[in-house]
This record gives structure tokens, sequence and C-alpha cells, in this order.
């Protein structure tokens, strides 16, 4: 029995982006200015983002507008499908119904574009010349140097160091859309530059990342900063993922009663979960919504809720989320888009309460249910979307153990088509797996902002 699509026509795309702020039974926590301990304003932002996303960052209402501009560059690959795994459900042997969203069909290859795109077309419209980022596997840094292309932005991306090395073809994609893309840390920042003095076999982080990035943005007039995670507007940016999902689940007459995406900062599992979330707290839908993280950073399952930095050089505001410390240095995983010390804040307030769950795999089992996947379905996932794939496979086969029809839907966020060698050193059998030490945990968690 072959797998089935479910697509929306172009005029079906939703014209607006959603904000679970709305209906949070218990607001956020407020961002905190490091020095004053009290809650931002938008001046505070305005060094590094456009009035028209800090706007969007701290808004209360439920839907957003979508720019017409925007959408017709998501007209390029959106809507994408949604695809009922018959081929995988038949290979398991489950009785359970799995549907994945295929987020591998945009030019970059993964969900990073939605936001990208967006946050691009804001800086546009306040004539900003200059952008700057950071990037853990490569596929935030190809979507917004594709999106900085579109709308004629300089692009400059600090990439993890490891990921730099480990992942080249990533880096080619942006510099084939004009973007220049560096190793970090870099000899281009103060903050480069001293942690290179402290450790220079490091092999980089997104914080450390975030602060290169951060640091050269603020210091020109030119020049602002885009983060492709963690941030609410960025959270809002993804949400067309799963309001998609909802009019296809429509139209196949069903309903997901587990949602799963992994999460390193959080915007892939946002994006599909947070309409459905909406769902559960305002209609009363008990649909379980699973966040899967590496147990190699395992911010969720072994971190603190605590305020802290979002960057290793504690130059952003202090933000209320679940962590492992700014100083944190997560192993070389090769799933580097979930190598983050912390989790969105959205995403952190919604595990405390306990409105979602939180799981943690490790990299071998990630690729080994990755390749059933790609043997029934065809699609070679990254190694970030492997762990939203192991997890769909064990509650698909907990159903065919307990004979239960349960309906599992996923994100697959993204292709692996730049990632095959880390499949190269999995069939080698050279993937370590690595459990974070709970000595290294409490050692990065006791530098902490001293506030709660």
């Amino acid at each position: 029995m072959e797998s089935v699509k479910i697509f929306l026509n172009e005029s079906e795309m939703p014209r607006h982006w959603y904000n679970i702020q709305a209906d949070l039974p218990k607001p956020m926590p407020p961002v905190i200015h490091p020095g004053t301990h009290q809650p931002i304003g938008p001046q505070d932002l305005a060094p590094l983002f456009p009035m028209g996303l800090i706007e969007q960052e701290m808004t209360q209402e439920r839907y957003v507008e979508i720019p017409d501009e925007v959408v017709d560059i998501y007209r390029l690959w959106r809507p994408s499908p949604l695809v009922r795994a018959r081929n995988w459900e038949k290979a398991l042997g489950t009785p359970a119904r799995i549907y994945y969203k295929w987020e591998g069909v945009s030019p970059a290859g993964s969900h990073k574009p939605n936001t990208a795109v967006a946050q691009a077309w804001y800086n546009k419209q306040e004539g900003v010349k200059r952008i700057t980022t950071e990037t853990g596997a490569g596929q935030w840094g190809s979507a917004l140097a594709l999106a900085c292309n579109f709308f004629d932005i300089e692009c400059k991306v600090f990439m993890v160091r490891v990921s730099f090395d480990q992942k080249p073809y990533r880096r080619l994609m942006m510099q084939s859309w004009g973007a220049t893309c560096i190793p970090s840390p870099s000899d281009h920042t103060e903050a480069g530059r001293r942690i290179l003095e402290e450790s220079p076999d490091t092999p980089g982080s997104l914080g450390i990342a975030i602060s290169e990035a951060v640091e050269e943005a603020a210091a020109r007039d030119d020049t602002k900063y885009s983060l492709g995670s963690v941030l609410n507007h960025v959270m809002l940016h993804q949400t067309i993922i799963g309001l998609e999902s909802l009019k296809q689940f429509e139209m196949a007459g069903d309903y997901p009663d587990i949602v799963i995406g992994c999460v390193g900062g959080g915007s892939n599992f946002a994006g599909f979960a947070f309409p459905f979330m909406r769902d559960k707290l305002v209609d009363g839908k008990d649909t379980r919504v699973v966040a899967v993280e590496p147990k190699a950073c395992p911010t969720l399952t072994k971190g603190l809720y605590r305020y802290d930095f979002g960057d290793t050089a504690c130059t952003t505001p202090l933000l209320r989320m679940y962590t492992l410390g700014h100083r944190f240095i997560p192993a070389p995983l090769h799933a580097g888009g979930l190598r983050y010390h912390g989790m969105a804040p959205s995403v952190s307030h919604l595990y405390h309460e306990g409105l979602i769950e939180a799981k943690a795999y490790h990299q071998n089992e990630c690729f080994e249910a990755a390749l059933g996947f790609a043997r029934a379905e065809g699609h070679l996932v990254a190694p970030e979307t492997s762990h939203a794939v192991r997890a769909a496979m064990e509650e698909a086969l907990a159903c065919k153990d307990r004979g239960e029809a349960k309906v599992i839907a996923f994100n697959a966020s993204g292709h692996g088509h730049f990632d095959m060698g880390a499949y190269e050193k999995y069939f080698a059998g050279e993937i370590v797996d690595y459990a974070y030490p709970e000595q290294k945990v409490a050692e990065a968690l006791a530098d902490l902002p001293p506030i709660d």
C-alpha cells in the first residue's frame, strides 16, 4: 500500500501566523535586562532587530498577518505536503496511523526559510543593508542566505566550527546565495578571539557563534542580527507548518493523538506543534505533544528552568528557559542544529507547566530509525529530524504492543542530503553516543546568573 500525500492549493495557504502567547493559561515570564534586572522594552532590542520584529516578539495578538511579499516567496515551496506513511506503518507492523509534514521541499532543504524570509523582509522594510547570524548544522545559515539574496541584503554567517568542518556543502550553499560563512569561534570578533585564546581546539557552540554575530551587529549601524530559533517571533513565523497541517488533517478526516518534533532551540517543534497546542489549550483536545532532544545536549530533560544568557559571552538579555548553562559546550554530535544550551522560552514555559512532554535519545538509535524510515518512505532525513523519527517509531511500536490504532504526527523538518558524512560514519560503526556527564552539566549550571 502506497504512502498518501495530502496537498493544499496555494490559495489555501494560511495568511496569518499563530501566536501561542494569546492562549497560554499563565503568561510567560518576562525577558530581563542583565544590568537592571527589569523587564526589557523595545528600545533595548532596537540595536539588534528591526521594530517590526520587535513588535512581533512582544505582541499578545492571537494571529499576525503574513505580508503579501512573504507569501509570494513562500509559494516557491508552500504549502508543503502532509504524508500518510503507509509504507512505514506496514514495515513496523503497527495499527497506528503515522503522518509526517515534509519540510524538506524548501530550496534550503528545511523548515528554516519560513522565518528567514519573514525576517529578511522586515529588515528590508527598515532599510537594513546587512545581517549577521549564527548557524549550527548550517540549515539556518543556508535559509538566511537564501532570504537575504531575495531582498538584496548582505549576509554574514558564523558557523559552529565542528559543523563547518563536518558539513562543507551547507556552507557552499550559503556561498552560492551570496553569503559569507566563517567558522566560529573566529578572529573576527573580540568574543571569538578570547575563546580561541582560552581553548584553541574548541569545537565551538551555538552560544559562542551567537556572541560573535551579536557583537558584530551591535558594532555597526548598517547591520542587524537575525536568530533562527528561540525567540517568540521565530516561533510565530514557523506556525505556518502547523496551520497548514490542521487544514490537511481536516481534508484527511483525521486528527493526531500524538504530535512530535525534535528540539534544539525549539523552532521546528513550535512551528508544527503550537497550532495543535491551541486546540489543546482552548478546545480541550487531549493530544500528547512530545519534544525530542539528543542525550548529548539534554536541555529539557537535564537542564534547569532558570534565567540565563542566550550566548556564551553574556551579551544577550536574560531569558527564562530550560538551560544547561551558557558556558555549556556540547559534544560534537552530528545533529548540529540541536547543540544549543537553552530552549525557547515559549517551549520551556509549556514544559514547565506540564503541557508538553520531553524525551532524549542517543545518536545511533536515531540513525537506525532514520534508515528504517528512508527504506520505507524514501526520504533520508537530517540528523536533527531523525530524533523525531525515533520517537514516532517508538510510539508506533507501543501501539502495536497494545493493539491501539492511534494517530501519530511528526514534523520532518529537513532532508539529510548534505549530511551524508554522518551516515557514512554510521555505516562504518564510527558514530559515538555521548551521554553528557552529570558533573559537566553541574559545572555549566553553576555559572548561571544570580536571578530566579
